[in-house]
C-alpha cells in the first residue's frame, strides 16, 4: 500500500476532552462508533519512517551537514587572513549554491547542538510509542540510552561563562556586523535543548535542574527589558541594534512557558506574558509576522517555518497558562499559516508570496501545528508530501524542492532532525487518538 492510499478518519468530535501526555493540552474524544483501525495503519505504516529516520542518523552518530556550517570550511581556515567579506562568501555559497558543495570546500561535518536536542526527544518519543503498543517489537537499538546520550552531550556542550543553561551552534558564523565564536549562545538553540532537558527529566530529575537555570540566561546574557507593548528579548549576543527578530522572541516566551510548567514559578510566566504581548503587536492585518521589524531589516518575509515557530509558541501558552489571552491572535495566524503558507495537497509555501522553495524545515514545523492544534488530517496531508517528494531513501531526506530541481543534500539537523522530533510527534497523538476511538 502506497502512503497516498492510506485513508484518513474523519471521527465525528463530541464534547469530552481528556488531558494528553505533559503538555497541558488537550485532546477530543471520539465516537465510540467510528473504525480506528484506518488511524492503527497509520501509526503503522509511518512508524517503520520514523525507525528508518532515527536509524540513519545513530548510524553517523547525528554528525552531517548544518544549514550555517560553511565557517567549518578547512581551506577557509588555512588562509592566513581573515576577512569578512571572504567569510560571507564562503558561508553563503556553501549555504546557497544548487548542490552540495561541502566536499569541495572540505566542511568538516559535525553533530549540530539543536539537532541533538531534536534527536533526544524523537527517541524519547519513540520509546513511548514502543511501550503504547499492544504488540511492542523488539526495537535494535535503545530508544532511551539514546535519549540519555543525548541529553548528557547537551549539558557537556553547553556554552560557558554565561548566568544560565544555554547553547549555540558550535561553529564559527559570519554575522554582516560581527562574527560569531563557537561559544556564542543563542535563543534558539537554548530553547529546544531546555525542552529536550525537561522532556528527559523523566529518566534523571538533574536534567530539569540544569534546564531551570536558563531563565537567567534569557533574563540576564540576553537582554531582557520591559517595552511599551511587553518586553523584548535578543535573539543573541551579537544581534544588530537596529532590528529585533519575532519568530526567537517567542521561542525565548515559550521556554518561559516550559519552564512554567515543570516548575510553578510565577515571574516565568509574567516574563513569558509580555514578551507575546509584544509579538502579538506586531502581528500584521494578514495575520502573520515578517522576520524582523522593521520588515525591511530582513531579506525574509513572513516565511513559514519562522511563522510557524511563533503559533506554536502561542499554542504552548494557551495549553499550559491562558486559553484565551491570545485567542484573537491564534485565530487570524492560524488560518494566514493553513491558507496562505500550505498548498491543499501539504506542500509548503516559502512565504505569503513565494511557493518556491519548498523546504522540509517548513512541513515538519508544519506538522507541529497541525498536532497540536489537532488537525492530524492536514499534518498527515503535509507528511504525504514530504514522503512524495524529498524522501531520498527510507529514512532520509533532502533540504529543498525549488522549481526546476531538488537540492539533493541531507542536512542533519535540518533534515533528519526536523523530520524525526516532528514524525515522532504526530505518531504519539495519531496513537491517542487510535486508543480514543476504541478497538
Amino acid at each position: 500500500m502506497q502512503f497516498d492510499e492510506i485513508p484518513w478518519l474523519d471521527i465525528q468530535r463530541i464534547s469530552s476532552t481528556i488531558p494528553t501526555r505533559a503538555t497541558g493540552q488537550t485532546s477530543k474524544s471520539k465516537t465510540s462508533g467510528s473504525v480506528p483501525n484506518a488511524t492503527t495503519r497509520v501509526t503503522d505504516q509511518y512508524l517503520s519512517v520514523l525507525e528508518s529516520t532515527l536509524e540513519y542518523a545513530r548510524k553517523r552518530d547525528y554528525v552531517g551537514p548544518d544549514y550555517g556550517d560553511g565557517m567549518s570550511s578547512a581551506l577557509l581556515q588555512s588562509l592566513p587572513v581573515e576577512n569578512r567579506w571572504l567569510n560571507i562568501a564562503v558561508q553563503e555559497t556553501v549555504k546557497r549554491a544548487p548542490v552540495d558543495v561541502r566536499p569541495l570546500f572540505r566542511v568538516e561535518p559535525r553533530r549540530n547542538y539543536k539537532g541533538g536536542a531534536l534527536f533526544s526527544m524523537a527517541n524519547l518519543n519513540y520509546a513511548e510509542l514502543q511501550a503504547k503498543r499492544d504488540t511492542a517489537s523488539d526495537p535494535k537499538f535503545d530508544p532511551l540510552a539514546e535519549t540519555k546520550r543525548l541529553a548528557d552531550w547537551l549539558v557537556e556542550e553547553r556554552c560557558t561563562g554565561y548566568n544560565g543553561f544555554c547553547g549555540g551552534h558550535r561553529h564559527e558564523i559570519q554575522h554582516f556586523h560581527t562574527k560569531g565564536v563557537p561559544n556564542d549562545p543563542d535563543i534558539v538553540s537554548t530553547a529546544y535543548a531546555v525542552k529536550a532537558l525537561l522532556r528527559a527529566a523523566r529518566i534523571d530529575e538533574e536534567y530539569a535542574e540544569i534546564a531551570r537555570t536558563a531563565a537567567s540566561f534569557l533574563v540576564e546574557d540576553l537582554n531582557y527589558r520591559e517595552v511599551p507593548e511587553g518586553a523584548k528579548i535578543d535573539y543573541h549576543l551579537n544581534h544588530p541594534d537596529d532590528s529585533y527578530t519575532l519568530n526567537s522572541a517567542a521561542l525565548g516566551a515559550r521556554t518561559l512557558v516550559d519552564l512554567y510548567e515543570y516548575f510553578g514559578d510565577d515571574d516565568l510566566r509574567e516574563r513569558a506574558t509580555k514578551i507575546l504581548d509584544h509579538v502579538a503587536a506586531q502581528q500584521t492585518e494578514q495575520g502573520g509576522w515578517p522576520y524582523r521589524i522593521p520588515a525591511s531589516a530582513s531579506h525574509l518575509s513572513m516565511d513559514s517555518h519562522h511563522n510557524g515557530f511563533i503559533i506554536e509558541s502561542f499554542q504552548r501558552y494557551r495549553d499550559v497558562v491562558d486559553a484565551d489571552r491570545y485567542a484573537d491572535t491564534l485565530s487570524p495566524a492560524l488560518e494566514f499559516y493553513r491558507t496562505e503558507l500550505f498548498e491543499l495537497d501539504g506542500a509548503p509555501n516559502f512565504d505569503e508570496e513565494n511557493a518556491y522553495p519548498r523546504d522540509i524545515h517548513a512541513s515538519t514545523q508544519g506538522m507541529l501545528v497541525f498536532t497540536r492544534e489537532d488537525d492530524l488530517e492536514l499534518a498527515d496531508r503535509i507528511l504525504r508530501w514530504v514522503l512524495a517528494n524529498l524522501e531520498a531513501d527510507d529514512g532520509q531526506f533532502y533540504y529543498r524542492q525549488y522549481r526546476h530541481h531538488t537540492k539533493r543534500v541531507t542536512l542533519m539537523r535540518w533534515c533528519q532532525g526536523w523530520m524525526a522530533y516532528a514524525l515522532s510527534e504526530f505518531l504519539l497523538a495519531a496513537q491517542d487518538e487510535d486508543s480514543l476511538g476504541g478497538s
